[in-house]
């Protein structure tokens, strides 16, 4: 799944690849961005990289966020077994990052 959005001026992508995700993401993925705006971040764009390793009861999954702001932009990443957790996750490192970097 490759999927590219234009949220309250925010050029968002996302990139699954080989990898299903149930449709709550987008929304979350929604709720994110504006968790971030409220926290004071400047934002020009948001990646998101969903990725999917091993075999069936094996799986571990990943998430990457990168968050495009004026200067140095903000990464984080994340792995674990819950999509949506995982992304409230990355979204919470990447506000403490703004925050340190302030």
């Amino acid at each position: 799944m490759n999927y590219t959005e234009n949220y309250k001026g925010i050029k968002i992508d996302i990139q699954a690849v080989d990898t299903d995700l149930p449709n709550s993401v987008e929304q979350e993925i929604r709720d994110s961005i504006d968790k971030l705006i409220r926290f004071g971040l400047e934002i020009n764009a948001v990646d998101i990289y969903f990725k999917s390793e091993g075999h069936s009861h094996l799986e571990e999954y990943s998430i990457g966020m990168r968050v495009g702001i004026p200067g140095k932009d903000i990464f984080s990443d994340e792995k674990g077994d819950n999509w949506l957790q995982m992304l409230r996750n990355v979204t919470d490192k990447s506000i403490r990052q703004h925050q340190k970097n302030k």
